[in-house]
């Protein structure tokens, strides 16, 4: 080994071993702060259990994330539906579901084809199932802020 990349090579191992460093005291700051995960759904277990198979039935996973559990295949950038609950009532739910247009209720910057459908034709039964799964579906009031920030960048595409 020639005499210059010794010197190379210590510093390089400097460099790795003062990132690593840094990195860990960066990682157990975070860890202190992330004690918990802020969603949360506060739905008996059969309407958890109904709300989920109408989610199932009709898909909705193709566009919404819930409980951060996206469709691989997934290129819509629609809201995710974790503490939706919080963010809008069930009567608010209730409405947008059951509009013939849900973008005359909440405007959608998404072309055409990957806009919400009206689920209108859906049985009301269903829709009421849904929406009381959907209204259950909290955050915990630290993370509410984050949550409507998110919300706002993916209708608005803007930085809230």
């Amino acid at each position: 080994m020639k005499k210059g990349e010794k010197g190379v090579l210590i510093f390089i191992a400097m460099v790795v071993l003062a990132m690593m460093i840094w990195n860990s005291e960066k990682l157990s700051k975070s860890s202190n702060q992330d004690k918990e995960i802020p969603f949360y759904s506060d739905a008996s277990m059969d309407v958890k259990q109904a709300g989920s198979a109408i989610y199932r039935r009709y898909q909705c996973k193709r566009c919404h994330s819930l409980w951060t559990v996206k469709d691989i295949m997934q290129t819509v950038p629609a809201p995710a539906l974790d503490g939706i609950g919080a963010l809008r009532d069930a009567y608010w739910l209730m409405r947008y579901l059951s509009v013939a247009n849900p973008q005359d209720i909440l405007p959608s910057r998404l072309k055409t084809e990957y806009r919400m459908p009206s689920y209108s034709t859906m049985p009301e039964k269903d829709r009421k199932v849904l929406v009381a799964y959907l209204a259950s579906l909290k955050v915990k009031p630290w993370y509410l802020d984050e949550l409507k920030k998110t919300e706002c960048r993916k209708l608005t595409g803007e930085k809230c």
